[in-house]
């Protein structure tokens, strides 16, 4: 079964169905994931976006699109996150400076890598900076969202955010 629907392609990033996640349809009432998104690409951004928040239990509170943006939004106090979205290769710096840094923050969150050079050494390097996961855009949109569900419905204990808060 084909998880993505070709017609929704857009720009090499494809968004998944909504039908292959069983997403429930009274959202609502499930608590969100709020995250901060490190992408470059505009198009990219917001199709994630939109994605995220259709599909998952996430809510965008912040993206930057280059490293030092991201590691003064990560670093501002008063900014609230349970979850951090990187990709590796930005507009300045690098996602591997975003991911150290927000490895090193007091604030208790998830750091997830989203690229397109997912190769078992990056995946090693960022796992080895502190990334919880690492997720490949072009082949695990639909396991990121499965990952984000997990953390949100507490899979094996209680929930990421009741932890995180």
């Amino acid at each position: 079964m084909a998880l993505y629907n070709e017609s929704r392609h857009t720009s090499g990033c494809f968004l998944p169905e909504r039908r292959a996640f069983g997403v429930q349809e009274n959202k609502q009432f499930m608590s969100a994931l709020k995250t901060f998104l490190v992408e470059d690409s505009p198009v990219i951004r917001e199709n994630l976006i939109a994605t995220l928040e259709e599909l998952g239990p996430v809510s965008v509170v912040g993206t930057a699109e280059d490293e030092s943006s991201a590691v003064q939004w990560l670093s501002q106090t008063g900014n609230q996150f349970d979850l951090v979205i990187v990709d590796i290769f930005l507009k300045k710096g690098t996602g591997l400076g975003v991911i150290s840094a927000a490895s090193s923050l007091p604030q208790r969150h998830k750091l997830v890598v989203l690229t397109n050079y997912a190769t078992p050494d990056m995946r090693a390097k960022c796992l080895a900076l502190g990334a919880d996961k690492v997720f490949d855009k072009s082949n695990d949109i639909d396991a990121l969202l499965m990952y984000c569900n997990r953390l949100v419905s507490g899979e094996g204990g209680s929930s990421v955010l009741d932890s995180l808060m």
